[in-house]
C-alpha cells in the first residue's frame, strides 16, 4: 500500500517555516489558512487505497505498489493509463487542484528516462538522480518545485543584474555539500509538498553558471522560509460560501534560503548551464509535466461546461437558440482540450537517447498551452454572460437562508421561477467562486502563465511547430505552379 491521507498530514507537521503575513503559521494541517486545502491533498493519497482507484493510481514495483505517477512509461498503454491516473485526482479537484502531487512526480520519471543529461565534464548527478527517483516513488512523496527566478531586468543576465544577491546562488562549496541563499519563486503548493525541487527552466547565460544549480530540498531545513501570499481559504466564509476556494486553494509562495545547507546526493546539477537547462528540456521531464498538465485542464473544461449547462438550465434560457449555440462552443472547446490529449499520447515519441521511454508528441503538447491559455478566459466570459446578475445578486451569506428574520425575506425574493432559494443560491455561490471571486481570477491567471508567458511558449511553438515542413509543403505549389503550361485559347 501506498501512504494514506493521514500519514501525509502527519509528515507536514515537520517544524517547516511558513509565513502569512507577519504570522509565522506553526502547523499548516491546522491552520485555517491552509487546513482545509491539506485535506484535499490528503484525500488523493486516500484514493490510491481506494480499492476503485488503486489500480489506476498505483504500480507494483520492487518497494511495494508506488504511485503510477512515478513510472517511466515504455509504450503507448503506458501514456494512456498515466493519463488515467492524472484523471483520477484531477477529477476529485474538478481541476483546481494544478500542482497535484502527480505533476513533479511526473517530471521526476521523465529525469529517470535520460540520466545521461546529468553527466557533464564538471558534475555527474546521474547517480542522485536515480536515487532521487527510489525515495520519491518508494515513500510517495508530494514534490513541488521553485525553478523560477525572482523578476529581474530581462535584458540582462543573471550575473549582469544590479541585485544578483536577489537570485539563488551558492555562499560555500564544502566536502559534503553547498550553502545556499536567495530565493525563487513561483512555488505553488509548496507550503504542502515533502520536499521542493530547486532549479531554473528559464535560460540562462553561458557566464550564468553561478546560478547553474538544481537540488531537492526539504520545507523543514533550517534557513528555508516559505511566505505564503494572501490565502483564499481563510477569506473564504465558509463552504457553502465558497465550494471551490474553501478547499482547493493550493497557494503560491516565494521559497527564500538562508544559508541553507544542502548534502552532495541532493544536488543533481553543479555550476552547468547546459544540464540545468536540459534536465527539463532536454529530458521527456516537461512533457511528462505537460501530460498531467493537459489531462487536468481538459478535466476544468468538463466542469466549467457543466456549470455553464447547469445555470443555462435553471434560469430557462438552454432552449434559446443563440444560448444553445455558445453552449455547444463551450463543449466544443471540451473535446478540442480531450483531443489534444489523446492526440499527443497516440504520436508519441520514441528517442534512442531515453532508455526505450516513450514521450508524448512535443509539438502537440506545446500547441495544448496554446489552447489553454486562449480558451479559458472564454469560458470565464460565458458563464458570466449566461448567468447575468444573478452571478452577483447572492446573499452575503449561505447562512443568512436560516435566519430568523433575513431568512425568510431571502426565501420569498432570492428564488427563481425554475429554482428555490436555497438551489439557486447554491448554484450562483459555485459560479461565483468559479468564475468570478479573487480564487477565479488567480486561476485565469494561473491558466494563462502556469506552463510559460505566452511570449515564450508561442515563439517556442514557431520553432517546433514544423515551419518547414510547412514551408516545403506550400513551396511544392509554388514549384509545380511553375511548371503548368498557360491555357490554350
Amino acid at each position: 500500500m501506498t501512504r494514506n491521507g493521514q500519514e501525509y498530514l502527519e509528515a507536514l507537521q515537520d517544524g517547516r517555516t511558513v509565513w502569512l503575513g507577519r504570522e509565522r503559521v506553526d502547523d499548516v494541517t491546522t491552520h485555517p489558512a491552509f487546513a482545509q486545502a491539506a485535506r484535499s491533498f490528503a484525500r488523493l493519497y486516500d484514493l490510491t487505497n481506494d480499492p476503485e482507484h488503486r489500480d489506476d493510481l498505483t504500480v507494483s514495483s520492487p518497494s511495494g505498489r508506488t504511485l503510477r505517477a512515478y513510472d517511466v512509461p515504455k509504450s503507448y498503454d503506458d501514456l494512456v493509463a498515466k493519463r488515467e491516473a492524472h484523471r483520477v485526482w484531477a477529477a476529485d479537484s474538478f481541476g483546481f487542484l494544478g500542482r497535484s502531487p502527480d505533476y513533479m512526480a511526473a517530471g521526476a520519471a521523465g529525469f529517470l528516462a535520460r540520466p545521461q543529461v546529468f553527466t557533464t565534464d564538471t558534475y555527474d548527478g546521474a547517480d542522485n538522480v536515480r536515487a532521487l527517483h527510489q525515495r520519491w516513488s518508494r515513500d510517495s512523496i508530494f514534490p513541488a518545485f521553485t525553478i523560477t527566478n525572482p523578476a529581474s531586468d530581462r535584458s540582462k543576465t543573471l550575473g549582469e543584474q544590479e541585485v544578483p544577491d536577489l537570485f539563488l546562488s551558492v555562499d560555500q562549496e564544502r566536502d559534503d555539500g553547498i550553502v545556499v541563499s536567495g530565493s525563487k519563486m513561483i512555488g505553488t503548493a509548496a507550503v504542502f509538498a515533502d520536499e521542493i525541487m530547486v532549479g531554473t527552466i528559464e535560460p540562462l547565460g553561458p557566464d550564468d553558471q553561478d546560478f547553474a544549480f538544481s537540488f531537492a530540498l526539504s520545507p523543514s531545513t533550517p534557513g528555508v522560509s516559505l511566505i505564503s501570499r494572501m490565502s483564499y481559504e481563510a477569506q473564504a466564509a465558509s463552504g457553502k460560501d465558497y465550494p471551490l476556494s474553501s478547499r482547493f486553494d493550493e497557494n503560491d509562495a516565494l521559497l527564500v534560503c538562508e544559508s541553507v545547507f544542502v548534502p552532495w546526493e541532493r544536488v543533481l546539477t553543479y555550476r552547468n548551464v547546459e544540464s540545468t537547462f536540459g534536465m527539463w528540456w532536454q529530458t521527456p521531464a516537461y512533457t511528462y509535466m505537460a501530460h498531467q498538465a493537459s489531462t487536468r485542464f481538459w478535466t476544468k473544461m468538463e466542469f466549467l461546461a457543466g456549470v455553464a449547462v447547469l445555470v443555462t438550465r435553471a434560469n430557462g434560457s438552454a432552449e434559446n437558440p443563440a444560448v444553445r449555440s455558445e453552449v455547444g462552443r463551450l463543449l466544443g472547446y471540451v473535446q478540442m482540450a480531450k483531443s489534444m490529449v489523446l492526440a499527443s499520447e497516440a504520436a508519441l515519441d520514441a528517442q534512442p537517447e531515453d532508455g526505450g521511454a516513450v514521450r508524448p508528441d512535443a509539438a502537440i503538447t506545446y500547441a495544448q498551452r496554446i489552447l489553454a491559455g486562449e480558451i479559458y478566459p472564454k469560458f470565464v466570459h460565458q458563464i458570466k454572460m449566461f448567468s447575468g446578475g444573478s452571478l452577483t445578486q447572492v446573499p452575503a451569506s449561505w447562512h443568512d437562508l436560516h435566519d430568523a428574520t433575513v431568512g425568510p425575506l431571502l426565501k420569498t425574493y432570492a428564488r427563481s421561477v425554475t429554482q428555490d432559494t436555497e438551489d439557486r443560491v447554491a448554484l450562483m455561490k459555485l459560479a461565483w467562486d468559479a468564475v468570478g471571486s479573487e480564487f477565479a481570477s488567480r486561476h485565469a491567471h494561473y491558466e494563462q502563465f502556469y506552463q510559460g508567458a505566452p511570449h515564450v511558449y508561442l515563439t517556442q511553438m514557431a520553432f517546433a511547430g514544423g515551419a518547414d515542413e510547412c514551408a516545403d509543403l506550400a513551396g511544392r505549389a509554388l514549384s509545380e505552379a511553375a511548371g503548368i503550361d498557360s491555357p490554350k485559347t
